[in-house]
C-alpha cells in the first residue's frame, strides 16, 4: 500500500481523499492542517488530522505528501520547504514561474534523496502531456489552449488574497469565434484577450472598498491583467446558491500541415463536473508514480513529462499491453 498523507484541507485536498477511495493501492494516512485540527472534519473514518507543525513527527509514515496549496503564495514556499523531507507532489498552475518553481524544488529534493513531482493536474499536468504529443507529431503546426467555461480555483483563490474580499468565484470562458476558427484548421494567430474572458462574483466585505477591490482584481498580472475581466459584487448568500459548485474543462488543440494542402486537426478535451475532484485524481495516479522514483531512487523534481504510462497505471505491464494498447 502507497501510504498517502494530505496537507492542507480545502475543496483540492477532499477531491484527493475521495480519489484515493477509489485506487486499491493506497490508503490515506494521515491530513495536516494549519488550522485547529479539531475543526477539521475529513471524509476518511480512522484517519487522524494533525497540525501542520507537527508533520516531521510522521515523516516516517508517509510514502508520498500530496500538498494542497494555492499556487500564488502557498506552493512556492511550502513545496521547496517539504521536500526536504518527504517526497512531495503539487498542482502549481501559473505557468510563468512553473521554471522558477522546478529549480527551488529539485535543489532540495536532490540535497535530500526525495522526488517532488510539481504542476500535476488537468493544466499544467494532462494539457500539457497532449501539447507535447501533439507538436511531435505535427511539426509544422500551431497549438491551442482554451480553459472553461469553468471555476479556475487557482484564480478564485487569487481574488480572495485580496484584503477586503470574502470570498469569490471566477469563471473562464472561452470566446465562440476563436474556438470555431481553431477548429476550421485555418491556424489563426490569437492573442490571450482574443481567446478568453473572464468573469469574476465577489463577495466584499465593505462596498465602499469595491473599486479598489475590481481594480487589483484586473491588474493582477499573470492572472487578470491580460484579460477582458468583468467583476460582479453579489451577498454572500447569492454565492453560495448560485455558484456553489465548482465545474471546468477545456481544449488543447494542434492544428497543421503534412504536405502542401494537406491539413490536420488534433483536439483533446475535458468536461468536468467537479475540478478539484479531477484534479485529485490525477494527482493520485501520478503519486503513484513518484513512489515507484522513490523506490527506484530516482530523486529530483520531476514533472509529468518524466513518468511514462505505466509508472502512473495500477496495472501491470503485460495487463497494460493486452487490454489497453
Amino acid at each position: 500500500m502507497i501510504r498517502i498523507g494530505i496537507y492542507g484541507y480545502g475543496n483540492l485536498a477532499r477531491g484527493v481523499e475521495s480519489a484515493i477511495k477509489k485506487n486499491d493501492d493506497m490508503e490515506l494516512k494521515a491530513v495536516f492542517t494549519r488550522r485547529d485540527p479539531s475543526t477539521v472534519k475529513i471524509n476518511t473514518a480512522g484517519v487522524n488530522v494533525y497540525n501542520a507543525k507537527d508533520i516531521l513527527n510522521y515523516k516516517n509514515d508517509i510514502d508520498v505528501l500530496v500538498i494542497c496549496g494555492g499556487s500564488m503564495s502557498d506552493l512556492p514556499e511550502m513545496t521547496p520547504e517539504l521536500v526536504k523531507n518527504f517526497n512531495v507532489v503539487d498542482s502549481f498552475d501559473t505557468h510563468a514561474r512553473i521554471p522558477e518553481h522546478f529549480k527551488n524544488v529539485d535543489k532540495n529534493a536532490k540535497e535530500t534523496n526525495h522526488v517532488g513531482l510539481i504542476s500535476c493536474g488537468w493544466d499544467p499536468g494532462m494539457f500539457s502531456l497532449n501539447r507535447a504529443i501533439m507538436e511531435a507529431i505535427l511539426p509544422d503546426g500551431d497549438s491551442y489552449t482554451f480553459w472553461g467555461k469553468g471555476v479556475s480555483q487557482g484564480h478564485s483563490d487569487a481574488i480572495r488574497r485580496i484584503k477586503g474580499v470574502v470570498d469569490a468565484r471566477q469563471y473562464t470562458i472561452p470566446v465562440d469565434s476563436a474556438l470555431e476558427a481553431v477548429r476550421s484548421g485555418s491556424r489563426p494567430t490569437l492573442t490571450t484577450r482574443q481567446k478568453h474572458t473572464r468573469e469574476c462574483f465577489v463577495v466584499s466585505s465593505d462596498p465602499k472598498e469595491n473599486a479598489r477591490i475590481e481594480k487589483e482584481i484586473k491588474e493582477m498580472p499573470n492572472y487578470f491583467s491580460d484579460y477582458d475581466t468583468t467583476v460582479h459584487f453579489i451577498s454572500l448568500e447569492e454565492l453560495k446558491k448560485n455558484h456553489n459548485g465548482i465545474p471546468h474543462g477545456g481544449f488543447v488543440f494542434r492544428s497543421g500541415n503534412t504536405s502542401d494542402g494537406v491539413k490536420h486537426v488534433i483536439e483533446y478535451s475535458l468536461k468536468l463536473d467537479s475540478n478539484p475532484e479531477f484534479t485529485g485524481s490525477v494527482l493520485i495516479a501520478y503519486a503513484r508514480g513518484v513512489a515507484r522514483f522513490a523506490s527506484a531512487k530516482n530523486y529530483g523534481c520531476k514533472t509529468v513529462f518524466d513518468f511514462s504510462p505505466k509508472d502512473i497505471s495500477n496495472l501491470s505491464y503485460e495487463e497494460l499491453l493486452a487490454h489497453t494498447l
